[in-house]
């Protein structure tokens, strides 16, 4: 009989289509542990598997389900680099850190892969990515993007790929060249997630779900770590849960903004037709601020998404929405069904750096992948499991960046969808 305490899981494709495990029970009454990680998306479940395979005792709280976040619900494209470009990160730490964090992307994609093989994770990983272009001067960006890569990174993976034959894997006149990269690609997230925990399981982690947190505090022990029905205590602790971690911390919420987008599903297309429009079966994603993803199914829909809203997932216009998207990049698909849409929400930082660091010796956290998490939230798990191990150079890489506070009060929302809206008239422009 199931647990009436655990909550489903939000009506997306990915849960559809997941073979879920039976629930991990909430946490009842006090247990003990080295390290206590809250939120078990990408992030939460690498750290928690990292560390038991270090021989470390692991509690990890989910206040929902596993993978109940962006973790299961994203566009499930897993790229190279971070949200920020590189320049802007060797303004702050210099071209040799900053070329250690690129490094460290890569490593995640590497990474990625090594678990998908090592736990036997059927996610359906495909190679391939295109960054495509819609004005001239995104088709400049993206040139000399190609040209720092191979130049400056040593990344030998991508190549150019002009109209004419990028007319000849995307079928539609919308985007002038692309940027394709054969390192990066895509998976079901909802099912990657869940193989990572597990794989935590497996490793000795005590996994429990509907047990949200409420407060940590210290003891002459340690740390205590409570939810409503039971306590943790432990010596390290780690908050994972992203945007989902609210006024939990309230320093760490005043460093992100939510903000949530939008993805769809179509009916099945049949083999033959979701080939036409993604010959190479890459993921595709644009290079505007307010961008458009998408990619096939390995049951050959189509998966679109893109957009922003400020205010929250709003069901209703999910769908119509996001189709009038689809369709000015695929008119041919104009009579054709949706099956799905949902919202996901993400964590953006001010300069969409990730924001990693301690609020305490003993208290870590990971968060702000601005919608680039599925690779570089498996590799900061890693990071800081090293860290709580005690070795934390990588870690501190990402921790040396700046981060400001978004602004407060009542101006916080309408001010970014000002600078948002500015964005978009450029896009437009």
């Amino acid at each position: 009989m199931a647990d009436p305490c655990i909550p489903g899981y939000p009506s997306t494709y990915y849960a559809a289509t997941a073979e879920r495990p039976s629930p991990w029970a909430a946490l009842r009454g006090r247990t003990r542990a080295d390290v206590c990680v809250v939120g078990a998306g990408i992030a939460g479940c690498s750290a928690a598997l990292t560390l038991a395979q270090r021989g470390y005792r692991v509690v990890l709280l989910e206040a929902q389900r596993v993978g109940w976040g962006a973790s299961g619900r994203s566009g499930g494209q897993a790229i190279h680099g971070l949200a920020v470009e590189q320049d802007e990160l060797e303004k702050q730490v210099g071209p040799a850190d900053a070329l250690r964090i690129w490094r460290l992307s890569i490593e995640a994609l590497a990474l990625l892969r090594q678990r998908i093989a090592t736990h036997h994770i059927a996610c359906d990983w495909t190679d391939g990515h295109m960054y495509v272009a819609i004005k001239p001067r995104q088709w400049r960006a993206l040139q000399a993007w190609h040209a720092q890569l191979a130049g400056r990174y040593a990344y030998a993976s991508t190549r150019l790929l002009e109209r004419a034959e990028l007319s000849a894997l995307l079928a539609t006149a919308r985007y002038r060249g692309a940027l394709y990269d054969t390192n990066s690609g895509h998976l079901h997230p909802l099912r990657y997630t869940l193989g990572l925990a597990r794989a935590a399981s497996a490793a000795g982690v005590q996994i429990h779900e509907a047990s949200e947190v409420q407060a940590y505090t210290h003891t002459a022990g340690g740390l205590e770590v409570r939810t409503s029905s039971g306590v943790v205590g432990c010596s390290q602790l780690l908050f994972a849960g992203n945007a989902w971690l609210g006024a939990t911390v309230p320093a760490l919420a005043r460093k992100l903004m939510t903000i949530a987008s939008y993805i769809i599903a179509t009916e099945p297309l049949g083999q033959e037709r979701a080939q036409q429009l993604i010959a190479n079966h890459a993921a595709v994603c644009d290079t505007n601020w307010i961008l458009d993803y998408f990619r096939r199914s390995s049951d050959h829909r189509l998966l679109f998404g893109g957009r922003v809203n400020y205010s929250g997932i709003n069901l209703r216009t999910i769908a119509p929405m996001t189709r009038r998207r689809m369709l000015a990049v695929f008119p041919q698909l104009s009579g054709t069904r949706i099956d799905y849409a949902w919202g996901c929400l993400i964590d953006i930082t001010r300069n969409r750096a990730p924001h990693f660091g301690r609020l305490e010796p003993n208290v870590y956290f990971l968060q702000g992948f601005s919608g680039h998490g599925l690779a570089l939230a498996g590799i900061a798990g890693e990071l800081v499991a090293e860290a709580i191990a005690g070795t934390a150079e990588r870690f501190d890489l990402f921790a040396r960046l700046t981060h400001r506070d978004f602004p407060g009060g009542p101006l916080r929302r309408p001010l970014l969808a000002l600078a948002m809206l500015w964005y978009r008239l450029r896009d437009l422009l």
